[in-house]
């Protein structure tokens, strides 16, 4: 652990005009605080932050990061209060301590919930100052470098699963590559155990037998190199074992056959420098067709910038070299916060265009499963590079279509758009970008985003977006739903129902607005009596209770005692408009009027029908697409239950994950419940579309 007097000179050595007595007020602070506390491995608690604080000290960053970093716990874990550091350490320190200290304290959610809920709040807080970021960073690097000294498998698991989702993608994103792989190697040593072992004792064993090989190869790359009239430096480096074990698992290899494993590094003094090394590299050995990547030109998102191609050495060995710049190398390796001066005091926002994105996800997004897969989809790696008409340059995950790409460039052109052409062709909107592709958009005043585009979209930005343009929609139709039925309940009170009414009904029923109410209305999320006794107080004392489901269907316009049938392919109920189709011998088939069966009957008589009175009583068929996710059946099977509406027949017709598709039938007591029942389906989360047959 480092001492207070090591802690102060590491600052002093990059900034001599940090406040030397505020750093030892800060050291002394969290010492007092954490007191006696001690962590799993045994060692006193503010250990953890002094270390945290040193991880801040190795990336040069400003004296009110190292503070919060010495501060990170102290409100969570003590006695202290945000008043408190505020009064001792400024304002500004604690406002980054209270962004680190609400991501802590969300422990006892449920898993998916938990690490939704903590992923919205670093977001958010992200979004004010990314040094936030960066002290969670270093809090969870630590955290992962003493996880093996926790009892419990299962919060080990957890621990390790969260670093690998979520933190480790985030610290690629800021281009903290040596944060990422250190988070990405312990984390495989607790997910995969066994895998983990059997690569690294196959890597000692390469090491044992190397003979110097690594060495021999950075020394003919630079000898070539140096031939040339380059001056570099050169490095060689194996692969961490997650890495292997990724490229293993993706395509399908033993160890024997994942050939790169040796990766070397060129530093050199100027850019110019690096492309000359390339050409140079490129005459020397032969180099495998299609793994060359130019990340100086086109920089990814975090600015990492570097020459990548992999090499034939000795006719047979693949061996992959980066080119850089010394600068590059720096950057690359700590990402923004090499750029982080303790003097400058930019957002975050206008350093990273991805961030932009993500606040939008954690807008759009419906509950805490969903912010999670859109945000894990959001900092993913794996990127093509694709460009507007105009050259603007946009990058994208690997997969995505014209739709991700309309998105990326704003969100109202994705919801425009209606078609698109891929380097002057139009193609289909599910079609694979590549690298290079120009892509335009064509758009639509009138067009809105398409629930079938979820099944080809990758992006976070584009899911979210979509699923909250559907949802919207949905909660208009149901709305307008509604608005039909409130006109049969104003019908049967005794006054006429104005305006204000309506408002004072939303008011009493605890709704927002009219609006609000309607959308209740068309969801069966309150009754007809309740709305009408909060528009006229006790305007249903005389009225009888709901009636219980029964059968009583008879037919205007047949001859007596002729039978007839409800036809199963369009399920008519009382309510819909009919008409019957009469053969020799076989009867009277009832179908609505627009069912699509009619077509066959041209051997048929029709007869003109219509609902006996107080027919009620008969079977609707539903298509239900749900959200495959636990509890969506049990949640649809409420929604039945709270309308009174009893399942005939529940089939499973379509898998297609994310969704899977029911055709059902359900008994209700005429059209207006059949209504209700679709618009309660739709209103619910845990439904996708809902709509009847």
């Amino acid at each position: 652990m480092l001492r207070q007097y090591e802690l102060v000179e590491r600052v002093k050595e990059y900034d001599p005009d940090a406040d030397e007595a505020l750093l030892n007020r800060a050291y002394v602070y969290t010492v007092q605080k954490h007191g006696s506390q001690m962590r799993a491995s045994g060692d006193p608690y503010f250990s953890h932050p002094v270390e945290v604080a040193g991880l801040m000290t190795d990336l040069k960053l400003d004296q009110e990061t190292i503070i919060t970093a010495l501060l990170h716990d102290t409100v969570e874990d003590t006695l202290a209060t945000i008043e408190d550091v505020e009064e001792k350490f400024g304002p500004e320190v604690a406002r980054l301590v209270d962004g680190v200290t609400k991501l802590s304290k969300i422990e006892q959610m449920p898993e998916n919930e938990r690490a939704a809920e903590n992923l919205r709040k670093f977001l958010l807080a992200m979004s004010e100052d990314l040094r936030v970021l960066l002290v969670k960073l270093a809090d969870r690097l630590h955290n992962m470098r003493t996880l093996h000294h926790i009892k419990k498998p299962e919060k080990r698991q957890r621990i390790a699963r969260e670093t690998m989702d979520i933190y480790a993608p985030l610290a690629e994103r800021v281009g903290m590559y040596e944060y990422m792989r250190e988070m990405q190697l312990l984390a495989f040593e607790q997910l995969e155990p066994e895998a983990y072992a059997t690569i690294t004792k196959r890597l000692e064993q390469l090491r044992q037998s190397d003979n110097g090989q690594v060495d021999r190869i950075a020394l003919d790359i630079k000898q070539a190199l140096s031939e040339a009239g380059i001056e570099v430096e050169v490095w060689g480096r194996e692969k961490h074992p997650y890495s292997i074990w990724k490229k293993m698992a993706e395509r399908h290899l033993p160890f024997e056959q994942v050939s790169d494993i040796m990766a070397f590094r060129v530093l050199t003094d100027t850019e110019e420098d690096c492309y000359r090394a390339l050409g140079v590299l490129h005459s020397a050995f032969q180099f495998v067709p299609g793994r060359f990547k130019d990340y100086i030109s086109t920089p990814k998102n975090n600015g990492y910038k570097s020459l990548h191609t992999t090499l034939f050495y000795d006719k047979s060995m693949r061996v992959e070299v980066q080119i850089r710049t010394r600068e590059m190398n720096e950057t690359n390796e700590f990402g923004l916060a090499a750029h982080w001066a303790y003097k400058q005091h930019d957002k975050a926002d206008g350093a990273v265009g991805w961030l932009r994105d993500l606040i939008e996800i954690v807008d759009a997004s419906h509950d805490a499963e969903e912010l999670l897969e859109h945000t894990k989809l959001a900092i993913y790696q794996d990127r093509i590079f694709a460009f507007t008409p105009k050259g603007a340059l946009f990058q994208l995950p690997k997969g995505a279509t014209p739709v991700d790409f309309a998105f990326a460039v704003h969100t109202d052109l994705g919801a425009q758009t209606v078609g698109a052409k891929i380097n002057g062709r139009h193609m289909p909107l599910r079609t694979q970008l590549h690298n290079g592709d120009v892509v335009e958009i064509i758009k639509g005043a009138n067009a809105e985003p398409q629930l079938s585009w979820l099944s080809f979209v990758v992006t976070g930005k584009a899911r979210a977006s979509i699923r909250r343009a559907v949802r919207l929609k949905e909660r208009e139709e149901v709305a307008e739903i509604g608005r039909k039925l409130f006109e049969e309940i104003a019908d049967r009170l005794p006054t006429k129902v104005g305006k204000k009414a309506i408002r004072q009904a939303a008011e009493a029923l605890e709704l927002e607005d009219a609006e609000d109410l309607m959308y209740a209305i068309g969801a069966s999320k309150v009754t007809d009596r309740q709305v009408m006794e909060a528009i006229v107080p006790g305007s249903t004392a005389d009225m009888p209770d709901e009636p219980q489901l029964e059968r009583a269907i008879s037919i205007k316009g047949l001859t007596p005692g002729v039978a007839f049938d409800l036809a199963e392919c369009c399920h008519p109920v009382p309510g819909d408009r009919i008409v019957g189709l009469r053969r020799p011998r076989v009867g009277v088939e009832v179908h609505t009027i627009d069912c699509l069966q009619l077509a066959d009957g041209v051997d048929a008589d029709w007869v003109d029908l219509s609902w006996g009175e107080r027919s009620h009583g008969a079977v609707g068929r539903l298509n239900v697409v749900l959200y495959n996710r636990p509890g969506t059946l049990a949640d649809m099977a409420s929604v039945f239950a709270r309308n009174n509406a009893n399942v005939m027949n529940l089939e499973l017709t379509q898998r297609d994950d994310p969704f899977h598709t029911y055709e059902l039938d359900i008994e209700v007591q005429d059209l207006a419940h059949l209504t209700r029942i679709v618009s309660a389906l739709r209103a619910s989360d845990a439904v996708a579309q809902s709509d009847r047959i």
